[in-house]
């Protein structure tokens, strides 16, 4: 029997005993070495060959990640691993480290119960470190921490025993600092959950000389780091490597420190899923029940030249198997499950049944999208996965020829169902398609993908940078009036604080709450008690408060004044940017006594119209995203790094030495930052090394908002006058 055939039978009989399982993922900033640490792992566990891990990327499955060398999708695969004499299944996702696909990230995280966090001992906690343990700690994911590169402290810093052992002190410290702040407002979190040596939910090592070690393993192999430090000064990484294992410490670690699905549930369930805690349903998950109905959260959307549409998720409650009739949620009727499977990398190895606690692969769920629920009865859905950024920058893309029309737009469809994180703007009338994504590098993945694995040969505009609107200060109470005049509002509007718009944009505040607990979260968020009670919608990042005092009629007009808030919020007055972070107040309303003359045609315009020239009022602004840019670069090259930042408008924050490199630090905006990589290349001579992280949106500078606006105004094909109230710009 072959060796692979013989792990997917041992993970068959593993998966009916949820005490024993892992559901975990591996999480770091990009190149803190998260594919080559799975490489070694796989290899432990007998499912690839001990002499190409590290330099196979096993688990970068796609052409286009081997050869750019980063991790752009999330990988899963299950194995089996030995801890004090019991063997164990582990479903481990890789997940990507780029900022551009933290989509992914967060969607992995809803399917597991614990995230390795990958740490770079050269570079310490990064942008992004804090990004993947806030995206786990916001979905009741329990942490461990392993430092990589290890080595590189050894040979190239030539650090001493003391030196070394301060600089990985102090990244312990700074992981505990983030998760500390993060965890301080989680009451569903029974314990401490920060990191330490003592514990062994720390680990040190190397991914690329197969090597770790952490409290438990010393004490086991008797080794130090006295040996540690000579083996790898004198070359002797295979002696290293045989004698202490990365595999070994670390699967160890993930099978004594993460829980299981039976301990994970209980607590995981409450945070995700807002349905009634005391129902039937609520029971069997919180139990890992296999013999319940079936619940089953889809994470990921993927494509099989084979196969065909393939759901990947975590299995809630009840088991899985061929031929089960389920409901998806958000659509109509039944899907047939033609398969189930586990993954082995990149293969996938179908399956009798999936039970309770683990991780599926799935087809013949035609309906399904990144973060569907599909059970076997009508429930509520899982909370929707909520994505740490929104997409910055947009292209158009057209087919070269007309003919392949009908399957770009095919394929565009099914971008936006695998990847939630992309936003897809069809234009039937132009046959023009817009794209927007988190960056450059993600919307450059997703074309590349179309041309190369559907064969359609795609013309890709430049890239645009999506701004947004916001008002700058209070505004009066102004009127919005029907085309028929019988209808009158009265809004104002005016800034919100930026608490609050974080609240939302984090999920911790949205419409889907109980009431009550929206109230809380408002008021936390530091919205003033009488305010929180009258929330009326949340739109995007906006909030509407309906402060009128028995109006007639308005509770059964009130459908259409959101929808013409919403319509109007979507389109901005400067430039039809979509508007954030506002507080719009509805004082008044006079309405007419007769339904037919308020319909849709009459209170939809009005409130349009109210709304805009209440953001008018209030001097709305252009906002552009910027983000944090952060450049490693030797000394002789700094003053040309800190000029790339400083010449695309924008302004450096720190500069210091880590090493031997010096470390630029600052903020610029994004549109400026398109064709960065190559400009740094040339004035570093190459040897920079840099990454972007999202950082919200600014007001752009006063004397470039007349020029940005016309310019967005002509784009957008909108007459090029603005009207007269904008007087201010």
């Amino acid at each position: 029997m072959g060796r692979r055939k013989k792990i997917v039978q041992e993970c068959e009989r593993l998966m009916d005993e949820p005490e024993n399982i892992r559901n975990i993922a591996i999480a770091a900033h990009v190149d803190h070495g998260k594919t080559t640490l799975s490489d070694n792992l796989l290899a432990g566990a007998g499912m690839i060959s001990e002499d190409t891990a590290g330099e196979q990327l096993a688990m970068d499955t796609k052409e286009d990640e081997q050869e750019r060398g980063i991790t752009i999708d999330a990988a899963n695969v299950s194995m089996t691993h030995e801890y004090e004499d019991t063997n164990h299944l582990i479903n481990l996702i890789d997940t990507p480290g780029h900022v551009d696909f933290g989509g992914d990230v967060t969607r992995a995280m809803r399917a597991v119960d614990g995230a390795m966090v990958v740490v770079d001992a050269v570079e310490g906690a990064m942008p992004q470190t804090e990004t993947v343990l806030r995206q786990a700690l916001r979905e009741g994911v329990k942490p461990t921490l392993f430092i990589n590169k290890v080595d590189r402290l050894i040979s190239e810093l030539q650090e001493g025993p003391q030196e070394m052992q301060e600089r990985l002190m102090s990244v312990i410290a700074d992981v505990n600092e983030l998760i500390r702040g993060m965890a301080e407002n989680m009451d569903d979190i029974p314990e401490d959950w920060t990191v330490s040596v003592e514990d062994g939910t720390v680990g040190f090592g190397s991914a690329l000389y197969k090597w770790g070690v952490s409290m438990p393993s010393m004490q086991r192999t008797g080794m130090d780091f006295g040996d540690i430090m000579e083996l790898e000064q004198n070359d002797k990484r295979q002696e290293l490597h045989e004698r202490t294992p990365l595999s070994d410490v670390v699967l160890d670690m993930v099978c004594e420190h993460f829980p299981n699905p039976v301990d994970a549930q209980p607590r995981r369930v409450p945070r995700i899923w807002r349905g009634d805690p005391e129902s039937e349903l609520a029971d069997t998950m919180r139990l890992v029940d296999e013999d319940g109905e079936v619940v089953f959260m889809v994470t990921d959307i993927s494509m099989d030249p084979h196969a065909g549409e393939i759901a990947t998720g975590r299995v809630f409650s009840g088991t899985l198997e061929k031929g089960q009739e389920l409901y998806v949620s958000g659509t109509a009727g039944k899907n047939r499950i033609q398969s189930v499977g586990l993954f082995m990398g990149s293969e996938r190895e179908e399956v009798e049944h999936v039970p309770a606690g683990n991780i599926a692969s799935v087809t013949g769920l035609r309906d399904a999208i990144a973060g569907s629920t599909v059970s076997s009865v009508e429930m509520t859905p899982f909370e929707s996965i909520e994505h740490i950024s929104e997409p910055v920058i947009t292209k158009s893309v057209e087919a070269q020829n007309m003919d392949d029309l009908p399957k770009l737009i095919e394929t565009l469809q099914q971008v936006a169902k695998e990847d939630p994180t992309i936003q897809i703007e069809i234009n039937e009338d132009t046959g023009e398609h817009l794209i927007s994504g988190q960056g450059e590098l993600h919307l450059e993945v997703i074309t590349q993908r179309i041309r190369d694995n559907q064969g359609i040969p795609v013309i890709t505009g430049e890239p645009i940078v999506v701004f947004r609107e916001q008002p700058q200060e209070a505004s009066r109470e102004v009127e919005g009036q029907s085309p028929n005049r019988h209808n009158k509002f009265y809004l104002t509007v005016e800034p919100m604080d930026q608490e609050i718009v974080d609240a939302i944009q984090l999920g911790e505040v949205s419409m889907d709450m109980p009431e009550l607990e929206r109230r809380e979260a408002l008021q936390d968020a530091g919205m003033d008690k009488d305010t929180s009670q009258n929330v009326e919608d949340i739109h995007r990042t906006n909030i509407l408060i309906d402060d009128t005092k028995g109006i007639q009629h308005l509770n059964e007009t009130m459908e259409l004044v959101l929808e013409g808030l919403q319509e109007a919020l979507d389109d901005g007055p400067l430039a039809a940017e979509p508007v954030q972070g506002s507080l719009f107040r509805l004082h008044d309303a006079k309405l007419h006594e007769d339904t037919i003359h308020r319909g849709p045609a009459q209170v939809i315009p009005a409130v349009r119209d109210a709304v805009h020239r209440s953001l008018i009022d209030g001097e709305v602004r252009l906002l552009e995203p910027i983000q944090d840019v952060r450049i490693d670069v030797p000394s002789e090259h700094m003053g040309a790094a800190s000029g790339e930042i400083q010449g695309r408008r924008g302004r450096v924050d720190d500069m210091y030495q880590e090493g031997d490199l010096m470390v630029v630090e600052g903020i610029a905006p994004v549109e400026e930052m398109i064709g960065f990589s190559s400009d740094i290349r040339s004035a570093t001579e190459g040897r920079a090394s840099w990454n972007t992280e999202n950082a919200g949106f600014r007001v752009l500078v006063d004397n470039l908002q007349r020029e940005k606006i016309m310019e967005i105004r002509e784009r957008k094909g909108m007459k090029l006058e603005l009207p007269s109230s904008i007087d201010y710009i």
